[in-house]
């Protein structure tokens, strides 16, 4: 609880000083909210009603903790949202895709995780307050608790909502991480980002592979690509399969497609780099990883959490959609003795793909 009581002088100092230490911690934009999320709470009810999350539970399961955020933390006024850019210089985007023998890995997973990295700047920052003023109510959040991270950053000036349901930033895009600093110190508040600036443009709604933006900020998670390949379980329908492509982990293609991703600067984060070649791996390559390799190669990653199970999951149906090669069928028989059903299915679907491919190449040939 905070100790010391601050004049409205005093509070506007601090909260530009916050904002200084967040850029010198590597933020890219930090800014202030109060807690009134009465209109997200209202689109997000209307999204859960929809049946719109799908397996997401975890999207209703706290009730209005979500959107009000004294309830979570009690005593919190105030909200600092902060925004960390990904895109590492190196990693090639749209380019994969274009390659179907390889994997497209969402581009903020081809590093390591920024859960434990944005959560330490964020402690940093409240003990930066803490030396300035003393001892204040606080929790830091980075996507680890019911918090409606993108509706506290657009009232906090970070962005607008755009077709796709994304925080959009007229100078980076929507290829960013956001974190929180709940805090019961009545600091300041930014002006919100009232209205979009897409206009009329409707990229990401028609670059969506499975058509998944159902409305303007309306996306049905139970089509989505991320979705199927994160947080879905089991079997991902048949009829979203062969317009996954070659997506084994996320899906970026609405971003990709923005028109203010071109203003996406390249981060200088060392963790944010690729590893093992993640963002432009072979999907035979990844197929082939053991259990001990996946988990060895992938610990520390984003990509960890859905395990060995899903990954093969995932990457079956890549090989599926994959040209034709005898590597691939022969990779793919080997997995029909692999003991998992979930697996096996999207393998004998994969090679019946395959095998498809291969007789229409024979009689092309003839």
């Amino acid at each position: 609880m905070t100790t010391k009581t601050l004049n409205a002088t005093e509070l506007a100092h601090l909260a530009q000083n916050i904002k200084a230490w967040g850029r010198e911690l590597g933020f890219q934009q930090v800014g202030i909210t109060d807690i009134d999320l009465h209109e997200d709470e209202a689109h997000l009810q209307r999204w859960l009603d929809a049946g719109y999350h799908g397996e997401m539970g975890f999207m209703a399961k706290h009730g209005t903790k979500r959107t009000r955020p004294a309830e979570l933390e009690p005593g919190t006024v105030r909200v600092i949202s902060v925004r960390l850019d990904y895109l590492p210089a190196e990693v090639e985007t749209s380019k994969v895709l274009g390659q179907p023998h390889r994997a497209y890995i969402s581009r903020y997973a081809t590093g390591r995780d920024y859960h434990k990295l944005m959560r330490k700047r964020l402690q940093s920052l409240a003990r930066q307050i803490e030396a300035e003023v003393g001892p204040i109510g606080y929790r830091a959040f980075v996507d680890s608790a019911p918090v409606m991270e993108r509706g506290l950053a657009r009232k906090a000036g970070l962005g607008w909502f755009g077709k796709n349901a994304m925080l959009l930033n007229p100078k980076a895009g929507s290829l960013f991480f956001l974190g929180e600093l709940y805090t019961d110190l009545p600091l300041p508040v930014d002006p919100p980002f009232e209205d979009s600036h897409c206009g009329s443009c409707s990229a990401c709604r028609q670059a969506c592979p499975t058509g998944a933006i159902v409305d303007d900020r309306i996306v049905d998670a139970r089509a989505c690509i991320s979705y199927l390949t994160i947080e879905l379980f089991g079997s991902i329908p048949e009829k979203y399969r062969e317009a996954m492509g070659n997506r084994v982990f996320g899906c970026d293609d609405c971003q990709l497609v923005c028109p203010f991703t071109r203003f996406t600067r390249a981060s200088n984060e060392p963790d944010f780099a690729p590893r093992h070649d993640l963002d432009r791996a072979e999907l035979l390559t990844l197929f082939n990883w053991g259990e001990e390799e996946f988990l060895s190669r992938t610990a520390g990653s984003p990509i960890c959490r859905i395990g060995y199970e899903r990954w093969l999951r995932n990457l079956a149906i890549g090989l599926g959609n994959a040209p034709w090669s005898q590597a691939i069928e022969t990779a793919l028989l080997v997995r029909l003795a692999y003991p998992s059903d979930l697996v096996r299915e999207h393998v004998r679907w994969a090679l019946k793909q395959q095998r498809r491919k291969r007789s229409t190449l024979i009689a092309s040939t003839e």
